[in-house]
């Protein structure tokens, strides 16, 4: 690499950071102008445009993304070795993007609000959409600093950290035609089907795994959160596998029947995931063991509707087939 500025290489990782020139500029007490004319200095030293404007932000090129790679990790060991302390939640001024579901958010982002406003009332949290298509980019674009789904969907490289395993369970309203007999394959496949499906893809793991048997299921109609399941279920004759935390609420308020699917799935493992390049900063590490404990405490609070589901499945799970 060419003589640098350091300071040229701190902007450049603040702005990386922030995905924000002005918000890289509040983060290290400077003002836009003098961050601009730093990007047009680095512009002419590493000969890239580095930023591109899209809509109201900008988006890193691929030499920015290749580049941050390579110095983020050494100038966080620096600022560690000067100050070890360097992250402050009540004096630090952060952005994070998490990227996750509705159904994270509900259970972690009240906990952490109430906490920010506590301890760091300079830090900004934001969701960002997260499906299994963009779950293996965002994290390597520097779009996200975490991410929280499935373990599953993550790549090989970067970390993770268990949060908690859900059961799938077929849920239904309690009058349903099915919930008076035994949900045998047969009925299961004749029923219509509710799907989330977060990318807007009209098939999921569950036809996956069909396919593998040689059956198809109709998913007679999509969602793109999670939150609409258990109102849509309660209103209609569609039926739904998904994760007991989704309808764990109405399971134990006695609205939705819930049983286990005719074939077995193995369990949902969440996971909170990020880039090996922020192993080392600390702002990212207080943000994951808070989100990780969150999400810990309200899984477990979720309680009886959730154990008994689980209980359920697990005992239907020992006599139905698994899928080949």
């Amino acid at each position: 690499m060419k003589n640098v500025d350091l300071n040229l290489l701190i902007i450049f990782d603040a702005i990386m950071t922030e995905n924000s020139i002005s918000s890289a500029a509040e983060r290290l007490s400077m003002t836009q102008p003098a961050v601009s004319n730093a990007v047009a200095r680095m512009r002419q030293v590493w000969n890239n445009p580095l930023f591109i404007k899209e809509g109201r932000g900008i988006k890193p090129t691929q030499f920015a993304l290749n580049l941050w790679q390579q110095i983020n990790s050494p100038l966080t060991q620096i600022r560690d070795a000067v100050d070890p302390k360097s992250f402050d939640p009540a004096t630090a001024r952060r952005r994070f993007r998490v990227a996750c579901a509705d159904i994270m958010v509900d259970l972690v982002w009240l906990p952490m609000r109430k906490l920010i406003e506590r301890e760091a009332p300079n830090i900004d949290l934001h969701a960002i959409p997260y499906s299994r298509l963009n779950s293996q980019t965002l994290l390597a674009n520097a779009e996200a600093e975490m991410v929280i789904g499935v373990k599953d969907d993550l790549r090989p490289s970067d970390r993770s950290e268990l949060l908690f395993r859900g059961e799938y369970v077929c849920a239904m309203r309690k009058d349903h035609p099915l919930a008076s007999e035994e949900l045998t394959l047969e009925r299961y496949l004749e029923a219509d089907h509710l799907l989330v499906s977060l990318s807007g893809d009209p098939s999921g793991f569950v036809d996956e795994a069909l396919s593998l048997i040689g059956k198809k299921r109709r998913v007679a109609m999509t969602v793109n959160h999670f939150a609409s399941v258990p109102q849509m279920l309660l209103g209609t004759d569609l039926i739904c596998v998904i994760a007991n935390t989704v309808v764990a609420k109405a399971a134990l308020a006695g609205e939705l029947h819930i049983t286990a699917p005719p074939v077995s799935f193995p369990p949902t493992q969440v996971a909170v995931g990020w880039h090996p390049r922020d192993d080392q900063d600390p702002g990212i590490i207080w943000l994951r063991e808070n989100i990780t404990r969150f999400a810990r405490q309200e899984w477990e609070r979720c309680g009886p509707a959730c154990c008994l589901q689980s209980n359920m499945a697990k005992l239907t799970r020992e006599t139905r087939p698994p899928l080949q």
